[in-house]
């Protein structure tokens, strides 16, 4: 690592930070040096933090075209949750992490789920650091017992195990931590443990893998909260991929996507959701298509499941329609903070003094991360050829939204 007086390189974190913006890549460098711009989204955000750090979990659904910055924002507001001491994990709909499959989501919540100043995963961190002698773990175990929690009888055996194991046998310590983060834990071994213990034999139902990962949730961040976090934040970038799944698979993640909107999966435990996609899926998706077809096909099964899940995913695409906040274009002024700063950087970055530079033009339909680009590269060609005057052009790429067969070979069903 490059340092000067113990501290991070000036030139080095400018270059980095132009590196990434170059790339359209939101590192916390490139955050840091252009900002937000986003304030009323921001005052959402802050809204939204406040109501589930007193336990009424909720969501916020942003919307914006391809380069409009939402990763950036999302980034941005990853900032200010660790700022506050919450935790954060980041979570990228992609084949692997599909929407509709809470347990592929959590395990991927749970594997980057960070706070400030600690580099391994928060779930362990919080369990690690937890005084199993104090109130905040006594009150974990009260409510993991409570009927009200809906926890399988495997969270609370655990969390008492895991207070005698700890210590002890931290290769069992590390099954439990596992078994908290996603992975499973094998009943004929929990039972024997607790036999161990003194502990009465538990039933330990079985449970299906979508209601283990909603608890896995809740105790979660009721663990988080016990260690001192105000709440977990689980942003979601590029939920439009889900205009590519098939029909059911849409459909299931539309009702997921209401549960997190509405803090279903919460049940009074601190977590907030953000979740971005870009803003023509409703026209191009739920309104070409999807509203009718989808509710239509699932309600002709004629089967209880599938009339829930049908007014579930109805509830979902009517929140992508009416509740989706919109990124505001950056206006003159912004234009003009955002251009001064990006000069100052690469300055910093290269050692120059950067001329000005046309850029793009000015237009309502232009992207902040066109402008930025537009600018880097042609700072970059007038550092290299200073006769040289660049021009640059913009060309759209379209979102695609047809259906993806390799996606659906994700689904286990």
């Amino acid at each position: 690592m490059n340092t000067v007086n113990g501290s991070m390189d000036p030139t080095l974190t400018a270059r980095r930070a132009v590196e990434a913006l170059r790339a359209g890549v939101p590192s916390r460098d490139a955050v840091e040096a252009l900002g937000s711009g986003q304030s009323a989204i921001e005052d959402r955000f802050q809204a939204l933090c406040e109501g589930a750090g007193r336990g009424a979990a909720g969501g916020l659904l942003l919307g914006g075209g391809f380069g409009a910055g939402k990763s950036h924002l999302l980034e941005h507001l990853a900032g200010l949750a660790l700022g506050a001491g919450w935790t954060v994990s980041r979570v990228v709909i992609s084949k692997e992490t599909p929407l509709h499959d809470p347990a592929k989501v959590f395990r991927a919540a749970a594997a980057s789920a960070l706070r400030a100043g600690q580099a391994r995963p928060a779930i362990i961190e919080a369990a690690m650091a937890l005084d199993l002698d104090g109130r905040a773990y006594a009150e974990l175990l009260r409510w993991a017992v409570s009927s009200g929690s809906e926890l399988n009888e495997r969270f609370p055996a655990t969390l008492a195990l895991f207070a005698h194991v700890r210590e002890r046998d931290a290769a069992f310590a590390e099954t439990i931590l596992r078994f908290w983060s996603g992975d499973p834990i094998a009943v004929p071994e929990l039972r024997r443990r607790l036999k161990e213990i003194g502990e009465q034999r538990p039933a330990l139902p079985p449970v299906a893998a979508v209601e283990l990962a909603r608890q896995r949730l809740r105790f979660a961040a009721r663990l988080l909260a016990a260690a001192g976090s105000p709440g977990w934040l689980v942003l979601f970038d590029e939920v439009e991929l889900i205009g590519r799944y098939s029909l059911l698979q849409r459909a299931k993640s539309y009702a997921e996507l209401a549960r997190w909107m509405r803090g279903e999966h919460g049940q009074g435990a601190p977590i907030a959701a953000v979740l971005a996609m870009t803003d023509d899926f409703e026209a191009e998706v739920i309104s070409r298509n999807d509203r009718e077809v989808v509710p239509a096909k699932l309600r002709a099964k004629e089967t209880a499941e599938g009339t829930a899940l049908a007014a579930a995913a109805e509830v979902g695409m009517r929140i992508i329609d009416r509740e989706m906040h919109l990124l505001t274009p950056p206006d003159d002024v912004e234009l003009k903070e955002a251009y001064d700063r990006l000069r100052g950087l690469h300055g910093r970055a290269f050692g120059w003094q950067p001329p000005d530079v046309a850029g793009l033009e000015r237009l309502g339909a232009t992207r902040m991360r066109q402008y930025v680009r537009a600018w880097i590269n042609e700072w970059d060609l007038v550092r290299l050829y200073p006769d040289f005057q660049p021009e640059t052009e913009v060309v759209d790429v379209p979102s695609d939204y047809r259906e993806d067969p390799d996606l659906e070979r994700s689904d286990p069903e």
